[in-house]
């Protein structure tokens, strides 16, 4: 493994993250717009029309010629029909006349202007208006809110409810998006045991699978979880063969540091190609990044802390990259609650719980319970604490970004 980047910054490893993703970038597919939430956009979407595509009523009410108000006093004009939202009668205004309309409805030629119910009066077919109506008032104008041709979507956009909307308004039934990578779960060591199952001695049940699951179900992914695999390096070869030809990414748990027993860099250096081993990073360091056959892989350490940690900031990243997400994911910051001494020089991600006051300013208070073994801590939090490199006292009332989970 002569000439291997190991030991690398935190900067340095999501660089090759995101280069190797992009080398990688999945396919697109073109899917109905009612199963596109949570996709990523693969092209600009241009509005095929107007939006609204007419003059419409803001409100219920009559639409009028403002010319036929007077400038002073109550006007009187003659209720003609009706125009409710949906396809246009056709019937069009004359002097002195008005229409009933509803929110959302065309407005009838001639028309100009709309006064709300609650403002005037009608009684046996006439309607009175006081003085004082703007012209133009509660009118929605074709375009007002997108102009025909204009990109209101650009590519690597993620789908979300609200923008799928948008689209649906516009009249797209199909959207071209990024393929989702299919995912490959693999948990190793011989002191695996499935939950239900009686433990013996020196045994621990399989947890790393159930969280990887989960997290990569988050993202909306489908990920597919192999059996637990021995430390037996013949039989982790011919499962990560197979699994390397038939998916865009291989994510593993444990197997991955420098005991005699932690066979996969070896393997993988043999067999296909290290990207990195070992990042600066606290919990998380002896996380592995490379590539087999048409797979990428990502080899987390085997304590469960480790393997939410480096999902939430690596594995976002390789998922992200994958499929050409453009818009960098939000930042959080928050106010730390308590105190924090940081005593070692790699980039920590520490559990913490957000808190939200009612003086509106979101704050985390830090576990204590900062191992990487420990996973009722991390099952208390709701965020990952970004602390920077180099040793350092945090005060309480500091500002900290976080991770939310």
């Amino acid at each position: 493994m002569g000439g291997l980047r190991t030991r690398i910054d935190y900067q340095e490893a999501t660089a090759i993250i995101r280069a190797a993703a992009a080398r990688h970038r999945l396919g697109t597919e073109s899917i109905a717009v009612k199963r596109a939430d949570g996709r990523f956009l693969a092209q600009d979407l241009a509005a095929p029309i107007d939006l609204p595509a007419f003059d419409n009523s803001r409100m219920d009410g009559f639409a009028l010629r403002h010319a036929d108000l007077a400038s002073s006093g109550d006007s009187e004009l003659h209720i003609i029909g009706a125009q409710f939202a949906g396809p246009a009668t056709g019937i069009a205004l004359g002097q002195g006349e008005c229409l009933r309309i509803t929110t959302g409805a065309p407005i009838p030629a001639g028309a100009d202007t709309v006064v709300i119910k609650e403002n005037v009066h009608e009684r046996d077919g006439l309607l009175r208006v006081p003085a004082g109506v703007a012209s133009g008032a509660d009118i929605r104008h074709a375009g007002e809110d997108v102009r025909i041709g204009e990109v209101v979507l650009r590519s690597g956009s993620p789908l979300s409810p609200a923008r799928i909307s948008l689209a649906a308004a516009l009249g797209v039934a199909e959207l071209e998006v990024s393929r989702r990578p299919t995912v490959a779960v693999f948990t190793t060591g011989d002191e695996l045991v499935e939950p239900g199952l009686p433990l013996a001695h020196g045994q621990v049940y399989n947890s790393n699978r159930e969280l990887l699951m989960g997290l990569l179900r988050d993202e909306g992914l489908e990920p597919v979880a192999w059996p637990s695999l021995p430390d037996d390096p013949a039989r982790i070869e011919t499962a990560f063969r197979d699994a390397a030809s038939a998916f865009d990414l291989v994510i593993t748990c444990g197997g991955v540091s420098v005991g005699e027993k932690d066979h996969l860099p070896a393997l993988l250096a043999e067999q296909g190609t290290i990207h990195f081993w070992k990042v600066r990073m606290k919990p998380g360091m002896p996380v592995l990044f490379g590539e087999m056959d048409r797979a990428l892989f990502l080899a987390l350490p085997g304590n469960p802390v480790s393997v939410l940690a480096t999902f939430l900031t690596l594995g976002r990243d390789l998922l992200d990259g994958l499929q050409g997400r453009s818009e960098p994911r939000g930042r959080r910051f928050a106010r730390l609650s308590a105190p924090w001494s940081k005593s070692h020089g790699r980039l920590e991600f520490l559990r913490g719980r957000l808190q939200h006051g009612e003086d509106a300013v979101l704050r985390v208070r830090p576990d204590p319970a900062d191992a990487s073994h420990r996973l009722r801590a991390a099952a208390a939090s709701d965020a990952l604490i970004v602390l920077a490199e180099a040793p350092r006292t945090y005060q309480a009332g500091d500002i900290v970004e976080i991770i939310a989970y």
